[in-house]
């Protein structure tokens, strides 16, 4: 039908989620801790279509232990196309155990 798989918007989200941690953590925190996704709702508002350009904006909402939940919008210009709520679990790259992050790690997660 020439619109974008859900397969699709769940990449999107990784990959911004993912480039948020990677922009608001230092470097020592990025290579102590990995993502894994634990849940996605995705409202789906427009149809995105295979040759759109879309950005997608995260915005952390709260860091509860070795949880983190994220909000992703998904436009193309200013048209809403989905809205994904994500809860992510950290897990310390060594053990691959959940891991709480630094109280001042987590909270660089919630400043604009």
């Amino acid at each position: 039908m020439g619109h974008v798989n859900n397969s699709v918007y769940l990449k999107w989200v990784q990959e911004a989620v993912v480039d948020f941690w990677e922009k608001v953590a230092p470097p020592e925190a990025v290579a102590q801790h990995l993502w894994i996704a634990l849940s996605h709702e995705i409202k789906y508002r427009r149809p995105t279509f295979l040759d759109d350009l879309v950005v997608a904006d995260v915005i952390a909402e709260k860091v509860e232990g070795a949880r983190a939940f994220f909000t992703t919008i998904i436009k193309r210009g200013e048209e809403v196309l989905a809205e994904v709520k994500s809860t992510w679990c950290c897990l310390d790259a060594v053990s691959r155990r959940p891991a709480r992050l630094a109280h001042d790690i987590a909270q660089r997660f919630l400043v604009d």
